[in-house]
């Protein structure tokens, strides 16, 4: 018996992706699933080994879960507003009890203890429960032992150690601990989950005093920090909900932001497509630094900026990393857990991530694009940050003909993605601006002859008079909704004609051609693009809100999209989870696929509704 329990097990049967929330202390997250069990927590850290799995493997993977005796009672899952408590809650015909998750934090930022904080209460009547804490180490990979101690249990392993803290009496089953306790009205149990061992931890154990002022430091804390967002438009809550997901993904000691905190969750059912996303990539730098400066987040803005002019002085030679650990180191090897059986069986079960090894031009551009905004919109760069751009720059001036494999990291080989030429004219253009800003010292002639030659080359190769839209790669002739972003990083006007059909063919239903879905956006066709993955995929929640933006800047020429552009973010709207959170696609049953929560697609979505506000101005 390795992780698992007879007592109310959950084996055999993951939880599904959109049935979580996300509680966290901005340093790791724990997914919460509506029926009270932690099945994802990555300890220390978001990119460390886990500690529970079992949305990887609900056998073996481990989980943590509180629940009511019986199973199957009516549930409810919602967030404290304005922070990121979650809460889930029980009814049955004896009472209504509810677990409070969250992981402890104070105004300042400085508490210096970390732990997972489990709050159970009956808040009528009364409820009996089951608790079970069965700790996999290492993707299950470690053996641990599990010691009943006074004031709780302590799980060491030989990677780390781990305490339990509660004042209920619990029951050593296996590798696991148990516990059966009622509570009556206005009673609480908590449970305490923190990082190291002891052979006592009953000075640790919280009383139902001391447990309600952590609940209350906690709410504080977010309300404050939520405080300074200046959104004031329409779906307020939504965008503010948005924001608080992607705070719960910065990685405070750096500032850096992870992609998701999640690894190998499928992006198609019982697939291969599953990758580890707990890394920061580059690409995220543009649509970070715009989408929480619009709404006021400037500190946060600056953080990531400062990570991003560090991996720029660290980095010699040669291509520019795409991605990194979150502490600016290589990302880690990509292993396959074979052991692990995956997410509805999907395998293989991958850790670390093999593209970070690939070539893809494209983060050149957003690069550039979040060092412009930055430095207009936040606060001026330093000479030598501009001397470590200007370096890049001139690399992307010598190997922007290459080809790579672009922002969708495709296995299938090389090509010239019409995005990857996108972005390097886009690196080259904010260079040419910056520089004229700021009065930098510059090899103008070359970067505006390049920037110039770029231009003419994707008009040239990446149009296609057959499609009546700009294409995918040079000489394929399959459509790609990264394109989308062409009038939105000023390549070309919203209006332009070719802008425009490139528009319209998009926005056909998939049968027909086009990447739509009952307004929800495919990024490419799957079978056209040969991405060297097998199977299918889902729309991809990014490119949706892409869509939304494109028709919003067309609406000046065409007002019809402007209201085409509003039903689509609100239907949109619908496709987010119980809580307001959104994986990286969405299944063609209106399941989420892929890692969970992303942050490309929350930014997106404020971005969206910041410029779609906007535009719609006072008229509804």
């Amino acid at each position: 018996m390795s992780g698992t329990s007879s007592v109310g097990s959950v084996a055999g049967r993951s939880v599904p992706i959109e049935d979580h929330g996300i509680i966290g202390d901005l340093r790791t997250v724990a997914l919460v699933g509506n029926e009270g069990t932690i099945d994802w927590l990555c300890l220390p850290h978001f990119d460390s080994p886990s500690v529970f799995a079992a949305l990887l493997d609900p056998d073996k993977g481990g989980h943590w879960r509180i629940c009511p005796e019986p199973d199957g009672v009516m549930k409810k899952q919602f967030y404290w507003p304005q922070t990121n408590v979650l809460v889930t809650r029980f009814y049955t015909p004896d009472g209504v009890g509810e677990i409070i998750d969250f992981m402890p934090m104070s105004r300042d930022g400085k508490r210096a203890e970390r732990d997972v904080l489990r709050r159970v209460r009956v808040v009528r009547g009364e409820m009996r429960f089951q608790m079970e804490c069965f700790p996999a180490f290492n993707y299950a990979r470690d053996p641990h032992e599990t010691l009943l101690i006074h004031g709780g249990a302590a799980f060491a392993s030989r990677s780390l150690e781990l305490t339990l803290v509660s004042s209920m009496p619990l029951k050593k089953e296996g590798r696991g601990v148990t516990a059966r306790f009622t509570l009556h009205e206005n009673q609480s149990a908590i449970f305490s989950l923190r990082q190291g061992a002891r052979v006592s931890c009953q000075d640790l154990v919280h009383s139902h005093e001391s447990a309600e002022a952590l609940f209350r430091d906690t709410v504080d804390y977010w309300r404050h920090w939520l405080s300074r967002c200046q959104y004031k438009g329409r779906w307020r809550e939504t965008v503010e909900r948005s924001a608080l997901a992607l705070k719960l993904m910065t990685f405070a000691p750096s500032g850096a932001i992870v992609a998701a905190p999640t690894a190998s969750l499928p992006e198609s059912p019982g697939g291969t497509r599953n990758w580890d996303y707990r890394f920061c990539w580059l690409r995220d730098a543009a649509f970070t630094v715009y989408a929480f400066m619009r709404i006021g987040f400037k500190e946060e803005a600056a953080a990531f900026m400062r990570w991003v002019e560090k991996r720029c002085a660290e980095h010699g030679d040669g291509p520019l990393p795409l991605m990194f650990s979150l502490d600016g180191s290589p990302v880690p090897a990509e292993v396959e857990l074979a052991h692990l059986s995956g997410y509805g069986g999907a395998q293989p079960v991958r850790i670390g991530n093999a593209a970070a090894h690939q070539l893809q031009l494209d983060i050149y551009g957003e690069l550039m694009d979040s060092v412009y905004l930055s430095n207009k919109y936040a606060a001026p760069i330093s000479y030598d940050f501009w001397c470590h751009l200007r370096r890049e720059v001139d690399w992307v001036c010598n190997h922007w003909q290459e080809e790579d494999e672009g922002i969708w990291e495709v296995r299938g080989g090389r090509r010239h993605f019409v995005y990857s030429k996108l972005m390097c004219w886009v690196a080259l253009d904010r260079a040419i601006r910056l520089a004229d800003k700021r009065s930098f010292p510059a090899d103008r002639p070359r970067w505006l002859a390049v920037r110039d030659a770029i231009f003419e080359d994707i008009m040239a190769n990446g149009w296609s008079d057959k499609r009546g839209a700009f294409i995918q790669a040079y000489g394929r002739e399959a459509l790609d909704a990264a394109n989308l972003l062409m009038p939105l990083v000023f390549f070309l006007s919203p209006v332009d004609p070719r802008m425009l059909s490139t528009l319209d063919k998009i926005r056909r239903p998939s049968a027909h051609g086009g990447l739509v879905s009952d307004g929800l956006v495919f990024r490419y066709d799957a079978d056209a693009t040969l991405d060297g993955i097998a199977g299918k995929e889902g729309t991809f929640n990014l490119c949706s809100f892409w869509l939304v933006e494109a028709m919003t800047r067309a609406s000046v020429a065409r007002p019809d999209l402007l209201e085409e552009a509003r039903l689509t973010f609100e239907r949109m709207l619908g496709y987010a989870n119980h809580v307001g959170l959104y994986a990286e696609q969405t299944g063609m049953s209106g399941e989420a696929l892929g890692n969970f929560p992303q942050a490309l697609t929350h930014l997106s979505l404020i971005s969206a509704a910041y410029n779609l506000d906007r535009t719609l101005g006072g008229h509804d």
